[in-house]
């Protein structure tokens, strides 16, 4: 990882970003101290909604209060 201070990079952006796209990550340092990294874009999938429909489902008494022995575990 190369580490670059901020006047370089003002001067050479284009040059740090083809090496960025090449696959480099890039620290840019004002006064030796790291303050921000360049790292190579990557797509995310897109996330489905609803895709796991149906996996699970929720017990009706989900949100009902626990039994006084699992709440005694907690206050031990």
């Amino acid at each position: 990882m190369k580490e670059v201070n901020v006047h370089e990079a003002k001067t050479h952006l284009s040059r740090l970003l083809q090496r960025v796209s090449a696959g480099e990550e890039i620290v840019i340092a004002r006064g030796g101290r790291p303050i921000a990294k360049i790292v190579p874009y990557r797509e995310t999938p897109q996330r489905i909604f609803g895709i796991d429909e149906g996996v699970f489902d929720v017990p009706d008494d989900f949100d009902a209060p626990l039994p006084q022995d699992v709440l005694a575990a907690f206050s031990r």
